[in-house]
């Protein structure tokens, strides 16, 4: 990786194996040799990435850097997804934005998320009964993506069959390219655009107790309702931003703690520092590495470094959690770490909705499991496990445990 530090060539974001395994030593290199860096993503898109702490928490909330694609120079790549599901917060500035998180926050909100707690407990002490039948499972495949999918399912008001066809084409959406043919991305979100619009017409016909139901008959104080596309494109959202970020927290976090047995057993000592514990996992294993996109609307200098209006511009949220600058010892994993401003769920109007929810279930879903099994531990040597080849998520294809 020292050749991408030479200034006569851009860094590369590679989806290779060994990179992703462990990004963090050239990405730490890279925050060393200079704040703003020249740099292309394996799909040959140029960006601009930004690698120290004060600098990303600044641009996350800055009114200059956009959301919209529509403010792109013409060299950022990604999804190409419908109107009906592009219409979403994260493609969207004020005062859309505004508007449209003005409206949702009325009914997403932490009362909501704590609901789901005691449901929340009952579907883990049933997927940790499976794994304890056996006396080993794969805390990926077992533990970590069916609790996320079957919860925001839960929240949501999609059936049980529903559940399992959105699992299998995020899936598809998620793996890279080069590894599957394109028709089959495209089938994948056409799937996701059908059963999305069929949840919301379904819900206006036969209304539930569910967050979707509660979003169609959102109405402001001047009468203001969401669109159709705006339903079903934050149906989208949430099933999407959900269910990933979740799974890879889950698994990054146990792995984490598996790796660091004298922070597992302070842990175990001390079951109320889990919510800390949360905290540092989404410090020193954010399945994040990059915020999301951002175009600026006019030339920005950041540091001496001109970006200029509509290019592409990554906030590498991992360099900034293991910046010295702001955390003490910042390539230690600690659980009782304090002052954690960590920026995993972003910073200032664009936060993550969806906050409070991921760390409800990884509190209750890591709580459980180390309560469960005390002799919790890797099925195989840490560096045998396998990563997802995709720099947009540092998440685990599987986490083989035994009991």
């Amino acid at each position: 990786m020292a050749s991408t530090l030479n200034r006569q060539h851009p860094f590369v974001l590679t989806d290779d194996a060994g990179f992703m395994a462990d990004p963090y030593p050239a990405l730490s290199r890279l925050r060393t040799s200079g704040p703003v860096h020249r740099a292309v993503t394996p799909d040959g898109t140029p960006v601009w990435l930004v690698t120290r702490y004060a600098d990303i928490r600044a641009l996350l909330n800055d009114p200059r850097l956009s959301l919209n694609k529509r403010n792109s120079a013409g060299g950022y790549r990604g999804f190409a997804l419908p109107p009906a599901l592009d219409a979403n917060l994260l493609n969207l500035d004020p005062p859309d934005h505004t508007r449209l998180r003005r409206l949702v926050s009325r009914e997403f909100t932490a009362r909501r998320v704590e609901q789901l707690r005691p449901y929340v407990r009952r579907l883990t002490a049933r997927l940790l009964d499976r794994i304890a039948e056996r006396g080993h499972g794969d805390l990926v495949a077992d533990l970590a993506v069916p609790l996320p999918v079957t919860v925001i399912g839960e929240l949501l008001g999609v059936a049980s069959d529903d559940r399992e066809r959105f699992r299998t084409w995020t899936a598809t959406l998620l793996t890279p390219a080069p590894s599957q043919p394109p028709e089959l991305a495209r089938e994948a979100v056409l799937g996701l655009h059908r059963l999305l619009a069929d949840l919301v017409a379904g819900k206006r016909a036969r209304p539930g107790d569910d967050l979707i139901t509660a979003l169609i008959g959102l109405r402001d104080e001047d009468g203001d309702r969401l669109g159709e596309d705006e339903l079903t494109s934050l149906a989208f959202l949430i099933l999407w931003a959900g269910y990933e970020t979740t799974v890879h927290l889950i698994g990054n976090g146990v792995l984490a703690l598996l790796t660091h047995p004298e922070q597992l057993a302070a842990l175990r000592a001390d079951p109320a520092a889990m919510p800390s514990a949360v905290e540092e996992m989404l410090r020193f294993a954010s399945p994040v590495p990059y915020a999301i996109r951002r175009f600026p609307v006019e030339d920005v200098h950041i540091d001496g470094h001109t970006v200029p209006a509509g290019d592409t511009v990554l906030l590498c949220l991992a360099t900034a959690h293991r910046d010295p600058g702001r955390f003490p010892d910042p390539d230690r994993f600690d659980v009782a770490r304090e002052d954690n401003a960590h920026l995993a769920f972003g910073h200032g109007i664009h936060h993550c909705l969806g906050s409070a929810l991921a760390r409800l279930e990884t509190e209750v879903a890591v709580g459980a499991l180390l309560e469960r099994f005390p002799g919790l531990a890797l099925g195989v040597p840490a560096d045998r496990l396998a990563w997802r080849p995709s720099y947009r998520s540092h998440g685990l294809q599987g986490l083989p445990v035994t009991l």
